[in-house]
């Protein structure tokens, strides 16, 4: 599951090297169409989830809704650069591996759900504290 983060993040990072970036950014029609592959991405992958059954099927739709929010703001990451769209890509990247992580706990029972979604919610705080932190770093006339 993360794994797949992960392969989809390189990969789209990869396709967006090549891209030439103007100063301010990408020119609109180049972010439409990166946007629009995007959204094509994610409607394949979330069709590909209507196979599967129960908890594997919203594990699925957590893993494509994220691996969308995470695309967009590395795509908006691109076209506006600067400390806060990399704290925006980091806290889609926490976010969606919460939402997954929940997912996941789904599938356990009682007391182990409980300890799941507990350990999940403080990994998740602590990246969100990790974005911010990276971002006050980067930034720091902005700080908190």
């Amino acid at each position: 599951m993360h794994k797949h983060l992960v392969a989809f993040t390189l990969t789209l990072a990869t396709a967006f090297a090549g891209s030439a970036l103007a100063a301010d950014g990408m020119d609109k029609a180049a972010y439409k169409s990166a946007k629009d592959k995007i959204e094509e991405q994610a409607k394949a992958d979330k069709k590909a989830c209507e196979s599967l059954k129960d908890n594997a099927k919203d594990v699925c739709q957590a893993e494509a809704k994220a691996k969308e929010k995470i695309a967009k703001a590395e795509l908006d990451a691109q076209n506006k650069p600067g400390a806060k769209a990399d704290e925006k890509v980091r806290l889609m990247k926490a976010e969606g591996e919460y939402e997954i992580a929940k997912e996941k706990c789904e599938d356990q029972k009682g007391s182990a759900a409980a300890a799941c979604k507990k350990d999940a919610k403080v990994a998740y705080d602590k990246a969100k504290a990790d974005a911010r932190q990276a971002r006050a770093s980067a930034d720091p006339a902005k700080k908190s």
